[in-house]
């Protein structure tokens, strides 16, 4: 491969690394082409980007950035691909879902999630566990919810029970 070519590469890695907020890395050595394309498919199907890169184009993309990814390195050995999302935990939870069905490859060297460095395959139910921007409004709105229906609740069963109050006293007093 050319030098111009490489640059070229690191420069498409670097926009890939701006554009999109979380990134994993995934073991991908060995897989034959049918279970590649599978993993393709699953990744378009959970909205996720995956490109498979060489690891010192990797690594100089990321060298570049400013960003200290130094912990993620000793991750760059082997065939990689890298996982591009929007939402933190949705690259682990498809890689928890193929374990789930006995599938070792790919498996999880590093990722960076929430501007945190996660490194090993050990940090999947971690990552798993990380809540998503609109899971953690959902819970906001909830608990903000919450005390004005108790309000309401209570007005409500005290009016039916004033009510049931001034019946039992209207009819005792007949």
């Amino acid at each position: 491969m050319r030098k111009e070519d490489k640059s070229v590469i690191v420069a498409q890695l670097g926009e890939l690394l701006a554009q999109y907020p979380h990134f994993y890395l995934v073991d991908v050595e060995g897989m034959n082409a049918s279970s590649t394309s599978a993993l393709r498919r699953k990744c378009f199907q959970t909205g996720l980007k995956m490109v498979v890169v060489k690891n010192t184009l990797l690594r100089k993309a990321l060298e570049a950035k400013s960003e200290e990814f130094e912990p993620m390195f000793t991750a760059l050995k082997g065939t990689t691909a890298i996982l591009f999302t929007e939402v933190a935990n949705a690259p682990a939870k498809m890689l928890k879902d193929l374990l789930s069905k006995k599938v070792t490859k790919p498996a999880l060297k590093a990722a960076y999630a929430e501007e945190g460095i996660y490194v090993g395959a050990e940090q999947l139910d971690v990552l798993c566990s990380i809540k998503s921007k609109n899971e953690v409004i959902a819970e906001i709105v909830a608990l903000l919810q919450s005390p004005a229906k108790n309000v309401l609740s209570a007005l409500q069963s005290g009016q039916n029970t004033i009510h049931g109050v001034l019946k039992t006293l209207g009819e005792k007093g007949e």
